[in-house]
């Protein structure tokens, strides 16, 4: 049995299984492919009808130094393409706007201001600001930025050190931000959400267990959380450092940084030792 599909491609980001865990949250089948497939391939991929978006991931590296891109069939589908941090920058860059360094890098905690009534974020708000903008409590980690939106794009967030921290062109349905939205909590899950639901609207998998996106979402349920059993400590994070477990330590400092914005750069110092290979001092 076919089941309609969200595809990810992956640009080499260390959190891109925690975009398709997103979305197969949501009760979506979706895959992960490197974004070095080609557009002929892409074009087989989406040929059975199913294919209902395309997500771009994240990267370490800049749109300027190396080749990766996005394939062109994906703008070329016509369906729905959300672009996440890297995949925000070559998707403007690809459509003939321009990516720059930027003089101030945002790493860790950050509050985004939506603009623009977009479908992406529709009845999505942390809080308003006294002048009635609302706002968004999302991670943040990039140097470079969007400094010019392709043609056809609005600007759909932005924050006091990135004025083009999200975009949308609503009549092709492609949206992108520069925050992870995969990582934002709630509000990173309802970003996606709508993503799947309201552009593509994508019915949830509904099948009976041994169908194979059923399959899929038994095996992700089985699988530990991110936060083991809840505990966001930073003892917990330290314990598992100790046990080598690197990626599910980094991912309790990136929450304990959204709920803690006033030691946004301590835990941002933690996050930088553990990439580094140092060892965490007590705090």
């Amino acid at each position: 049995m076919q089941h309609q599909k969200i595809l990810i491609l992956d640009f080499g980001s260390q959190v891109t299984q925690l975009i398709a865990r997103r979305v197969r949250e949501a009760h979506v089948f979706c895959e992960v492919h490197p974004c070095d497939v080609t557009s002929d391939w892409v074009r087989d991929y989406a040929k059975d009808g199913n294919l209902k978006g395309v997500i771009l991931s994240g990267s370490h590296a800049s749109v300027y130094e190396v080749e990766d891109r996005a394939p062109d069939a994906v703008f070329e589908l016509g369906v729905p393409v959300l672009g996440i941090c890297y995949g925000m920058q070559t998707m403007a860059q690809q459509l003939g706007g321009k990516v720059e360094a930027g003089k101030t890098r945002e790493f860790g905690y950050a509050e985004v201001r939506a603009h623009g009534h977009t479908a992406l974020l529709e009845s999505i708000e942390d809080f308003a600001t006294p002048e009635g903008h609302g706002m968004l409590k999302v991670w943040m980690s990039h140097g470079d930025k969007v400094t010019e939106l392709p043609p056809g794009f609005k600007l759909m967030a932005s924050t006091p050190s990135c004025a083009i921290a999200g975009m949308a062109d609503e009549v092709r349905k492609f949206y992108a931000v520069q925050f992870h939205a995969e990582k934002s909590g709630e509000v990173g899950s309802q970003i996606i959400e709508n993503f799947i639901r309201k552009e593509p609207r994508i019915a949830p998998v509904r099948g009976r267990l041994g169908e194979p996106a059923e399959q899929e979402d038994l095996a992700l349920r089985s699988q530990p959380a991110p936060i083991i059993g809840g505990l966001v400590t930073e003892s917990f994070a330290k314990i598992l450092c100790k046990q080598g477990k690197y990626s599910k330590a980094i991912d309790i400092y990136e929450k304990l940084a959204l709920k803690n914005p006033d030691k946004t750069a301590y835990f941002a110092a933690k996050i930088s030792e553990i990439k580094g290979a140092k060892p965490i001092a007590d705090s």
